[in-house]
């Protein structure tokens, strides 16, 4: 029966949001992004655009590609949840629903080794995790909490591949891929995860299938996930994407107990070095107090401290060198982020000393309540979170019906784009020279603007958009090539004296095209293998 961890899980994950009842949603580092996200995908959807890749409202109307960039999971959630909820609980809905699949996906992988009521303790204990509170309140950092699901998985299917070698390809996969189609950061640490277990069980067992598996998975997730991959990796050179990675976002100003010019940013990173030191100090001391575990699953108990050392490792200073020089790594940004593996792990050894040594439930009790104890000590101490109320969500609709727009993303402002530069009261469109025009705008919707301008001579106008090599301008019906105003990046369209009928549309690239083909013929493959190798084996059983 499945209602007794459901109703624990879901109970623990409602309890972690009591607070939002007396004070309001919290306002993490990253909310407006989610939520701004969540509305321009819900406003294009009702426009008939299934899979937004422009969104037309960011820097205040002139738009970026932000939904090429980042991956769809966590915003096509979150956009459904407005759609169904009103607007006010939508994220708390999502922050619910999130904590839920991750504590239910660390069920499945206790269950392994656990009993019943351990494999309970343990998804409760991951769901509500000091290092979860804090994405809840201080971060709202949704893909990433929704992507906490996929590390038990991914450990779960290792541990099938080193038993049941290319069975557990596809299942493997699916988790690699879900992880790109859910948050960036989190696949990078789920690949490296994945590199360092399939080589130590590789090690360990003198098998090389390990590898062979991991690798297969690695590639068939990629295929999966081409549909975002291909186009993310390729459309990066028409984007600004080294702002990812500006001081403050770079990893040398956010290791462990870290100290910047950011008097702000030093009290958050005080508060996530304190949270990590003690699942740092309560893991290790687990680890060597569940003996008796570490006995009978030595093996995996090896496993599973090499890579939580690892995780330790990567988020001091001590380790500036790699995050150089490994592919991606810098890109994670935030090395203290590897503490999403590590509470898994750190879940996983609680539960075990739980289970060997102190099995009485007020131990358990006790454990969360020290963990809560942190967050508390946290809020009062070092910084409160912040929260927004039902006016400042109403806000942030009326900024999107009335079309005003809302701050963009540095790092997806095309490549000359300078949004600090821009008129926010700017009109839709404009002559950029001393011509004169009539123009007259019949639609400008997110990926199709279309209007006339009557000039009395050749000159060029200037839109309220952000000039994107995706974007296709016909005037007249020709093709035509555009420029970009050398002071903010918005495209600048040639015309000729007289009336002019310009179209401008979002094209479909093709990378896009291609990143579609690939993920559509390998689900399509895999569908038909998945039927063969059924049929097969009811043959055989026959």
């Amino acid at each position: 029966m499945l209602w007794a961890p459901l109703l624990a899980i879901g109970g623990a994950a409602f309890a972690a949001e009591i607070p939002f009842f007396f004070f309001g949603t919290p306002s993490g580092h990253d909310v407006e992004f989610h939520l701004y996200s969540w509305l321009e995908v819900l406003a294009q959807w009702k426009h008939g655009i299934f899979y937004p890749r422009w969104a037309a409202l960011a820097h205040f109307a002139y738009g970026e590609p932000r939904f090429v960039f980042y991956p769809p999971a966590s915003w096509i959630l979150g956009a459904g949840l407005s759609a169904i909820f009103p607007w006010t609980v939508a994220s708390g809905i999502y922050i619910w629903i999130a904590l839920v699949a991750a504590g239910v996906a660390m069920f499945a992988l206790a269950r392994r080794w656990l009993d019943r009521r351990d494999a309970i303790f343990a998804a409760v204990l991951y769901a509500v995790n000091p290092y979860h509170l804090v994405i809840v309140y201080w971060r709202s950092a949704f893909a990433e909490l929704l992507a906490s699901c996929l590390v038990p998985l991914l450990l779960l299917f290792v541990l099938k591949a080193v038993d049941e070698g290319r069975r557990a390809i596809v299942p493997l996969a699916l988790v690699l891929a879900a992880a790109w189609l859910t948050n960036a950061p989190a696949a990078v640490m789920i690949h490296y995860s994945l590199a360092l277990l399939v080589v130590f069980f590789a090690w360990q067992r003198r098998s090389p299938r390990v590898l062979l598996v991991g690798a297969c998975a690695v590639a068939l997730g990629a295929c999966l996930a081409a549909c975002y991959l291909l186009p993310a990796i390729y459309e990066q050179r028409w984007i600004d994407i080294a702002q990812a990675v500006s001081a403050g976002s770079r990893p040398a100003d956010n290791f462990l107990f870290i100290h910047t010019t950011d008097a702000d940013h030093d009290a958050f990173n005080r508060i996530i070095s304190w949270v990590a030191a003690l699942e740092m100090v309560v893991l290790f001391a687990a680890a060597g107090m569940a003996r008796q575990w570490r006995e009978t699953k030595r093996e995996l108990w090896t496993a599973l401290l090499g890579w939580a050392m690892a995780c330790c490792v990567l988020m001091f200073p001590v380790t500036g060198l790699l995050w150089t020089v490994l592919p991606k790594m810098q890109f994670m940004q935030f090395p203290w982020r590897w503490l999403l593996c590590l509470s898994m792990i750190f879940s996983v050894f609680v539960s075990a000393w739980m289970m060997v040594g102190l099995r009485r439930w007020w131990w358990r009790g006790a454990v969360g309540a020290v963990s809560i104890l942190v967050i508390v000590v946290a809020w009062h101490r070092v910084q409160a979170p912040w929260w927004d109320n039902a006016g400042d969500l109403r806000e942030m609709q009326d900024n999107m019906a009335d079309r005003v727009g809302y701050e963009g993303t540095d790092e997806y402002a095309p490549v000359g784009a300078d949004p600090g530069a821009i008129d926010k009261e700017a009109r839709n469109v404009t002559v950029d020279g001393p011509a004169h025009a009539a123009i007259h705008v019949y639609r400008w919707d997110a990926e199709s603007r279309m209007f006339t301008a009557e000039m009395s001579a050749p000159d060029q106008l200037a839109l309220r958009l952000f000039r994107y090599p995706a974007w296709q301008v016909e005037v007249n019906g020709r093709v035509v090539e555009t420029a970009a105003r050398l002071d903010t990046g918005q495209m600048l369209v040639p015309v000729e004296a007289g009336m002019n009928r310009v179209q401008v549309s979002f094209v479909r690239t093709w990378d896009r095209a291609v990143g579609g083909w690939i993920s559509l013929i390998t689900v399509i493959g895999l569908v038909l293998w998945t039927v063969l190798a059924r049929r097969r084996t009811i043959r055989v059983q026959v």
